[in-house]
Parts: structure tokens; C-alpha cells; sequence
């Protein structure tokens, strides 16, 4: 039989402290009755001989030295999980928020999941499309990878969010038998974001296939640490025991460590780099490595973490560490946005470190390969160009510099930019790239095979001329 304690010792900002407790465990999640009424539930993350410090998920307030009923659960925080979950809107502790009733199940599993052994994972290799030609040719989303969105305040991150789930997909040689679904999880939004997503997905028709988990800006930090855990647990559940292709979207990666640290400032804890705990690397890992493919089953969990730089300073902790733990990132950029470019993608300095194996003949196309390392070549001596232009002036270029600030703008114009509702297949994608590679003289394109060349390259009616 469960014991109950009548009031607490102390109350801290998120956090109460109860003493006399008995067998209390780390972890262990804890029911909290206020005044015979309100139910809150929390979580206890430090034990101390016979005193046990919670993290309230619902907020402290409300809540007196002498008000509370609390009693230990001996279990740590599940999620009833179903394939029913799909199509639903759950807030960040995953309580439905749809007003479609509760989920039934009689499967519940530990939001903190299981450690996968690194010897069962399988590797990377078929790719999931986006639909957005600057990450499908450029920086391409391998199922099972983690690869993150690096952005700043104000730029389109949530829009691209929107696309990526409206349009995402196995790819065209995908097998039918292979179900595709979304989880997509908000932390620290405002209303008018999570509004924007919801309506979004209803409009597109894909929110049958979606599993949503919203904490709002209004709501406990806490339960904003809680709920990336929530959104894994039932990825983890739909790839693994029902053999789903998931991809999670995690948006804003920046709230959750913000979170992360004022939560540890109210425990007293030491500050590392910017304020931040010594332990956001290992939180971070702890998300970000819940991806991937285990053998012998046929699922996968792909992540795409969004986080917000602060000030655009890719240095800073969160990217830093992001950097580290995942393979690759997509790097939004802030002058491309000025110049009304949709996804204002950084091509340079954004890569996929598995595109490698995921793409070329049987995957995608046999020239893919080819065609994104001459297109990253070409667009980084329009750098150069671009540099020497406004030391000199445009008009005292070589002719060659000239081609290559045309190939820059027509770059970043038709292959970076397409707008939010253009969903392209990877033949389009690399037709695109080949008719921009025609601006420039074939002896520049050295990242080619030259069987592939007299394939494909076509020069432009002013190159053709010149040749």
C-alpha cells in the first residue's frame, strides 16, 4: 500500500521539498493533491537521505507547506501509447488536447526510453524526401539520422517545419507496404505558432498521419523538459514495435535548454558556459540519440531538431553542442531571407555527414553524388567572385568571375529558393542543378566523371556558341 505525506518542507520556483520520506528512488514520479481538489504531478530528481526534492510538471502555484497530499507512485513517468495517437493533439506531458477523449491502452512505457546498444543499430542508408531541392540534392535526410536545423530569431523556421512534414515522404522507389508518419513536437511556442501549425496540417490533409505535442509558452517550464521525451517515447513505440518510418521534428531545441537552465539555477546548481548546467551536453545526447535503426526490425526514427541561435552565434552552447552529437546540420541564413529567398538555405557551411551512403545508383540517381559537389564548388568560388566585385567593381572581372556571379544568382534564385508550396521529386531537383551547371564552361566542372558529363551537360546557348 502506497504512503501518503501531508505538506512540504519547502517550495522553490518549480520545485518542493518533502522530508521523512521513505524508499523514495530517483526519477520516481510523484501524485500531488492540493487542498482535497487539484491533482499535479511530479517528479523527483534528488533524494537526500529522508528528504526527496520534485519537480512540480504543473507549476508550484497554488501549492502550501500545508496543503498537499503527496504519494510516491514506486514507477517512473509513462505514456500510454497506440497507434491511435496519430491524428491527435496531445499538450507537452501527453494529455490529449483535442477534446477527442482520452487513449486507450494497455501499453505504458518509461518517456525516458531504453538505451539502444550501439552493436544492434543498423546503418543509415535509404533517404526520406523533403520535397526542398537545397536539402534532397544538397544536404539529403537519410532515415534513421539526426540532422538539425540551425536557425535565428525571425527567420522561417516554423515554415519550413510545416513544409518538411507536409511534404516528406519515403521517396518514389519506396516499397507501399512501408507506412510513413510525422511527430512533431513544440516547446516554449507561442499560441499563434502552435495555431499556425495545427491549421496548417489540417488544411495540407496530413494531419491523419500526424502526432502533435504542444508546450506552450504560458505553460510550466518543466513540463517543457518532459515533453521532447513524451514525442520520442511514441516514435520509439510506432518505429519499433509497429514497423513505421518515423520522422520527429523538435522545434525550438533553444526553449528546452533555456529551460533546462533556469530550472537548474532555482536548484542552486553551478553554471557552465552561458549560464547553462555542465550537463546540458549529456541532455542534449540523451534526445538527439534516441534515432536511428535497429536490426531485425523494420522501423526507423529520423530526427530533425530546430533550435534558434541566440544572436546568429552558431559558437553558442546549443548549436555547439548540437554540432557534436548529430551528423550534419541545415544552417538557415539571415542575408538570403533579406533577399525574400524561401528556405533561405546556407548551402556552405550546412552538410549531411550520411548523405554519402544514401544517395547515387539504387537510391536516388547515379549523377547525385557529382551534381552536389560541383554545385558546392561552384557556389563557393561565387564567394570569391562576389569578394573581388566589390574591391574592384563588377565590371573589371574576368569573364569567367562574371559566369560565376550569373551562376550565384541563379543559384540562389531557382535552386535554393522554390517557395513554400513547391514539393519537388529528386529528378527535378538535379534537372535544376544540370541547366545551372550549363552557365559555366564544362572545363570548369572538375567534380564530374566525364561519362556523366557527355550524359548529361548541356551548356547554355551562350556557352554553346563560346565552345
Amino acid at each position: 500500500m502506497a504512503i501518503e505525506y501531508l505538506g512540504l518542507s519547502a517550495i522553490n520556483g518549480p520545485m518542493v521539498v518533502l522530508e521523512g520520506v521513505q524508499d523514495a528512488a530517483f526519477d520516481e514520479i510523484v501524485e500531488m493533491t492540493v487542498e482535497g481538489r487539484d491533482k499535479k504531478i511530479g517528479r523527483i530528481i534528488e533524494v537526500y537521505e529522508d528528504k526527496a526534492i520534485i519537480q512540480v510538471f504543473e507549476g508550484t502555484e497554488g501549492l502550501a507547506l500545508r496543503n498537499v497530499h503527496t504519494r510516491l507512485t514506486g514507477r517512473p513517468m509513462e505514456l500510454a501509447v497506440s497507434e491511435d495517437m496519430l491524428g491527435r493533439t496531445f499538450n507537452g506531458v501527453g494529455d490529449p488536447i483535442d477534446g477527442l477523449g482520452d487513449i486507450s491502452s494497455d501499453i505504458r512505457l518509461d518517456v525516458n526510453g531504453k538505451p539502444l546498444n550501439p552493436v544492434t543499430r543498423e546503418y543509415p542508408r535509404d533517404y526520406i524526401r523533403t520535397g526542398i531541392s537545397a536539402i534532397d540534392g544538397l544536404m539529403t535526410l537519410i532515415r534513421g539520422q539526426k540532422l538539425p536545423i540551425f536557425s535565428g530569431n525571425g527567420l522561417p523556421h516554423d515554415d519550413l517545419a510545416a513544409q518538411i512534414v507536409k511534404q516528406a515522404s519515403l521517396g518514389d522507389d519506396a516499397q507501399s507496404s512501408e507506412k510513413f508518419a510525422v511527430v512533431f513536437a513544440a516547446m516554449g511556442v507561442k499560441y499563434d505558432v502552435a495555431d499556425f501549425f495545427r491549421r496548417t496540417f489540417e488544411e495540407s490533409g496530413v494531419s491523419d498521419h500526424v502526432a502533435m505535442f504542444i508546450n506552450l509558452a504560458n505553460d510550466p517550464v518543466v513540463e517543457r523538459l518532459i515533453t521532447p521525451k513524451v514525442a520520442l517515447t511514441l516514435a520509439e513505440y510506432l518505429a519499433f514495435e509497429k514497423g513505421m518510418h518515423i520522422l520527429v521534428i523538435l522545434t525550438d531545441m533553444t526553449a528546452y535548454a533555456e529551460a533546462l537552465r533556469e530550472v537548474s539555477s532555482s536548484k542552486g546548481e553551478i553554471p557552465s558556459r552561458k549560464g547553462y548546467p555542465g550537463y546540458l551536453y549529456s541532455e542534449l545526447a540523451a534526445i538527439y540519440e534516441r534515432a536511428g535503426i535497429v536490426k531485425g526490425r523494420h522501423g526507423s526514427v529520423t530526427q530533425i531538431p530546430i533550435l534558434t541561435m541566440p544572436n546568429d552565434d552558431i559558437t553558442h552552447p546549443i548549436p555547439d553542442l548540437t554540432g557534436y552529437i548529430t551528423e550534419g546540420q541545415i544552417v538557415l541564413d539571415r542575408s538570403l531571407y533579406g533577399q525574400s529567398i524561401y528556405p533561405p538555405i546556407n548551402v556552405l557551411p550546412s552538410l549531411s555527414r550520411l548523405m554519402k551512403d544514401g544517395i547515387g545508383e539504387g537510391f536516388t540517381r547515379a549523377d547525385h553524388q557529382g551534381v552536389a559537389n560541383q554545385l558546392f564548388s561552384c557556389y563557393a568560388k561565387v564567394g570569391d567572385a562576389r569578394a573581388l566585385a566589390s574591391v574592384i567593381g563588377e565590371d573589371e572581372l574576368s569573364p569567367i568571375d562574371k559566369k560565376y556571379l550569373v551562376f550565384g544568382k541563379e543559384f540562389e534564385r531557382r535552386f535554393v529558393g522554390q517557395g513554400n508550396h513547391a514539393n519537388r521529386n529528386i529528378i527535378e531537383t538535379l534537372t535544376i542543378g544540370w541547366e545551372l551547371l550549363g552557365l559555366l564552361p564544362r572545363a570548369e566542372l572538375d567534380r564530374i566523371d566525364t561519362k556523366v558529363l557527355d550524359q548529361y551537360y548541356k551548356p547554355t546557348t551562350a556557352e554553346a556558341s563560346e565552345e
